[in-house]
Parts: structure tokens; C-alpha cells; sequence
């Protein structure tokens, strides 16, 4: 009987807490609230937010002044909520490519070293090292096709190309031009990556940088081309291209802390994390629109830490919080980049990192963390998920790699636990990549009474996991956990 009646009580003080959070987390989160935060941040003022531009500064601006009202410390090394990230841009290089007299409309510098040849050209399969077997290309050129026998997404293409540049070098190639058969939307997306200015993390003074050979992606709609140069002996190729010119700029990670109220959970922290920029002004849609707004992605993740860091100023967890809003998500994760090699408190003591990350939403019914069941939080996020009346599932669209796209995968390389918090979606359909990086992602097209149980699900997730007397881990197993155990040393 004194077992059960502990029992009982065991239980009853656990609802108890989470009655009493629920009721601090609607306490604090509004649909208004919510409202002023995204509309602000995805207002055509701010031009999609753009990193380096000035409308990413305000934008930057409005969230530090955010923490400042609400009372959330500023960055312990600045004592600011500015943590400068320095950055270089490139602007795009000039970039010609004729092959056999027939000069191609769409070619993007994966890798833009300068180079002009003129000359034929060996194609060489898919150009991995048994591909340059008992042929000569010593001082050429070598056409490949994209992937390989077992990778035919652009993505596993993209992810090639470092191995591809290592078999060319090694076979004595001086470039490489890779055919690749790719849809109208996502060849739109790499050529406003790779055909517009681009930024990458400063590389420190008096370092030397190792050149690359030169790396072209030419457009082959339904594999023409390559049809084309297989029947031939002979491939003539015409390739110019030139340098990259860099300039400095600088950018803002927007960095808050709360201080836990647990004498010794408080040197633990949980980091809650989302990326503030988006990918500026581009194509035109349909109606003319060429601003990016960047509602969904990632207004709602911005948003979300936002509502954490709100509630916490106010209502602190036993555990410490880190808030970072990232800059440079859309360059390729360099906010994040940048502050795990310069981060403002130990990284050991970061004990996980709570990211939003968002393209859009197809399921209202649902919240969808990628990585779910990779932390021993999984319950924790499931229960918060469902005071609020949705279901949290973990992520429906493997083949995405969407874990390794957003900024907690640099977190978890150094063995953090780091999933991210998104809007629920069951597959990555036409629902979601209409708005994704389009014109068309704007506020008034988003459901809001949907949006503030989402944010109250992560809120609460976050006040659960900060109160729990058990330091979260990653499952046992998981590819991070190497990393964890040289981390934290257990």
C-alpha cells in the first residue's frame, strides 16, 4: 500500500508541474503576439532578410530588442546581443562553356578557380577514380555525368563533387564539367545560389587556402547532352572562367541568456535556436513578386525562440537558456558554423540544442521534429505536444536529409543533442515547396490559430525539458554519440 500511495503521489506531482506549465506557457504566448513578430519579420520592408544586406541588420535589430524587453542578458562576451560573424563575399565569376560548337545557356561554378581552355574534352562516366582507368587526361578537361550508378539526386550529386575533384586531380584533369539532368524549380534554386553573389565564413588572416580544380554543373534537360558526347570520339570544349572577387562584410548571430534557478542544473544549458535570414530578393513569380518574404522559413522558427525566450525571462527553468538566432542559414549554415568555433560559453556545458527550422506545412493536426527519437527528450516533446492538442511525429521525409540541412547539425557534430522543432508536414509535397523559397511564402497565408499551438507545444517542450532532473543525451547508439562521450567525458 505505501508503494502505491507513492505512486500515486509521484504522479500526481507530475501533472501537477505540468498543469502549472501549461499554464505559464498560455500565459505568455498569444496569437497576437505571434501575429506582430511574423508580419514584422516577412514585411516587403525587410526585403527577405537577405545575410549582409541592411534589412538583415534590422531584423537583427528587432530581435535583440526583443530580449531586451523582455529581460533576457545580453551575449556574456559583448555584453551585447550581437555576436559579430565575419564573412566574405563572392561575387559570381564570368563563366562560358561551348561544347561541340553549341554554347550552353545554363552552367553554374560549383568550384570557380580561373580557367581558359580550349580543346578536347574526355568524358569519363561518372568521373569517380575507376572511371580515369586506361584513359589520358592529363592537362584537360574531363566531361562526367552527375552522381554515380547507385546516386541520382541532385543532392547525392552535390555531395560527390569533393571526391569527384579528388579522382580528376589525381588523374592529372585540370577541370571538370558535370552534366546534370535536374527540374525547372530546383536547377532555379542552384542558380540563384551559385550565379548570385555568395558569402562564406572569413577565412583568417595569413591562412592559405588550397585551390580547387575548376568544377562546372552545365544543365542537361533529359540527358541530350550526354546522349550527345557518348556517340562521340571527339568532344571540342570551349571553357572560360574566371576568379572570384571577394569582399568582406559582416553579419550578427543574435545571442540572449536566462539564467536557471537550480544551483547546479543552472551550469547546464539548453540552447534554443533558429535562423533569422532568408534568401533575399530573386525571380519573379507569376504576379511579378520578387521578394522572398520568408514567413514559414523561417519567421515561424525565429518566432519560436522569440516565444522561449519570453516565457523564460519570466518564468525560468531549473536549467540555463542560450538563445541564438542565427544569420547566414541560407549561405550554408554559417551563423552556426561560426559559433561553434567561437562560441560564447563552453560548448561542454551545452547540454541541447532545441532548433526551429521550417519550409512549410501540409498537416495542422501535427508538429514534426526531425530527429525525435535521436534524443532521450523524445517523451518530454511528445507529451508538450499533446497538452496543445497536436501529435508530434519525427520526420516523414528521410530521403530530404533535412537533419544535416539546418543549423543544428553543426551542434551535433560536436556531440550536442540537436533536433529541430518544425510545422507538422507528412511528406515533402507540392504543399510545402510551393511557398519554399518562393515569393509567395508570406503571413497572410499562414493559419495562426494552428501557429500558436505550435509555439506553445515547443515552449512547453523546452520548460520540460529545463526542469527535468535528467541531463537529456542522445539514444544510445546514435551516430553522434561518439562525439557526445569526447564532449561531456562520460
Amino acid at each position: 500500500m505505501k508503494k502505491l500511495a507513492l505512486l500515486i503521489f509521484v504522479c500526481s506531482t507530475i501533472a501537477l508541474f505540468s498543469q502549472n506549465d501549461k499554464a505559464l506557457v498560455e500565459e505568455t504566448i498569444s496569437k497576437s503576439n505571434i501575429e506582430g513578430h511574423i508580419y514584422f519579420l516577412s514585411d516587403d520592408l525587410l526585403k527577405g532578410r537577405e545575410t549582409g544586406t541592411p534589412e538583415n541588420k534590422i531584423a537583427a535589430a528587432y530581435l535583440a530588442n526583443a530580449f531586451r524587453g523582455y529581460g533576457v542578458k545580453p551575449n556574456p562576451k559583448t555584453g551585447t546581443y550581437y555576436q559579430k560573424v565575419l564573412l566574405e563575399k563572392k561575387n559570381p565569376p564570368m563563366l562560358r562553356v561551348t561544347l561541340n560548337g553549341t554554347a550552353t545557356k545554363h552552367a553554374v561554378a560549383m568550384a570557380a578557380e580561373e580557367i581558359r581552355y580550349t580543346g578536347d574534352a574526355v568524358f569519363v562516366g561518372f568521373g569517380l577514380e575507376e572511371d580515369y582507368k586506361g584513359k589520358d587526361v592529363k592537362g584537360k578537361v574531363v566531361l562526367v555525368e552527375a552522381g554515380s550508378a547507385s546516386v541520382k539526386d541532385t543532392q547525392g550529386a552535390f555531395g560527390l563533387i569533393q571526391k569527384k575533384q579528388a579522382a580528376a586531380e589525381k588523374a592529372g584533369a585540370i577541370g571538370i564539367v558535370e552534366l546534370i539532368d535536374v527540374p525547372e524549380q530546383i536547377w532555379s534554386f542552384i542558380d540563384h545560389n551559385f550565379n548570385a553573389p555568395s558569402l562564406e565564413i572569413a577565412a583568417p588572416k595569413n591562412s592559405s587556402e588550397t585551390a580547387k580544380i575548376p568544377y562546372v554543373w552545365v544543365k542537361d534537360s533529359n540527358g541530350t547532352m550526354l546522349n550527345s558526347i557518348e556517340s562521340q570520339k571527339k568532344n571540342a570544349l570551349a571553357l572560360s572562367l574566371s576568379a572570384s572577387k571577394k569582399t568582406e562584410v559582416v553579419s550578427q548571430n543574435v545571442i540572449g541568456v536566462v539564467e536557471g534557478t537550480d544551483p547546479n542544473l543552472k551550469n547546464e544549458y539548453i540552447i534554443y535556436s533558429a535562423h533569422y535570414d532568408h534568401v533575399g530578393i530573386g525571380t519573379p513569380d507569376t504576379t511579378g513578386d520578387t521578394i522572398y518574404n520568408g514567413a514559414r522559413d523561417n519567421a515561424v522558427g525565429t518566432t519560436t525562440v522569440l516565444s522561449m525566450a519570453e516565457n523564460l525571462a519570466k518564468y525560468p527553468t531549473k536549467r540555463s537558456a542560450l538563445f541564438i538566432l542565427f544569420t547566414g542559414e541560407e549561405k550554408g549554415l554559417l551563423g552556426s558554423q561560426f559559433y561553434v568555433e567561437n562560441p560564447v560559453l563552453p560548448l561542454e556545458q551545452m547540454v541541447y540544442c532545441f532548433n526551429s527550422d521550417n519550409g512549410g506545412y501540409n498537416d495542422t493536426t501535427k508538429a514534426t521534429i526531425i530527429g525525435l527519437p535521436r534524443t532521450t527528450a523524445e517523451t518530454h516533446i511528445k507529451n508538450a505536444v499533446s497538452t496543445f492538442g497536436l501529435t508530434a511525429i519525427d520526420d516523414p521525409a528521410p530521403e530530404q536529409g533535412l537533419f544535416d540541412r539546418s543549423d543544428n547539425v553543426h551542434f551535433a557534430k560536436k556531440g550536442i543533442p540537436a533536433p529541430t522543432f518544425s510545422m507538422g508536414f507528412t511528406s515533402f509535397d507540392g504543399e510545402v515547396t510551393k511557398y519554399y523559397h518562393r515569393p509567395g511564402d508570406h503571413a497572410d497565408s499562414m493559419d495562426f490559430d494552428y501557429l500558436t499551438k505550435f509555439f506553445r507545444a515547443y515552449v512547453m517542450s523546452g520548460r520540460l525539458i529545463g526542469n527535468d532532473p535528467n541531463t537529456p543525451r542522445w539514444t544510445a547508439g546514435d551516430v553522434y554519440e561518439a562525439a557526445a562521450k569526447t564532449l561531456y567525458g562520460y
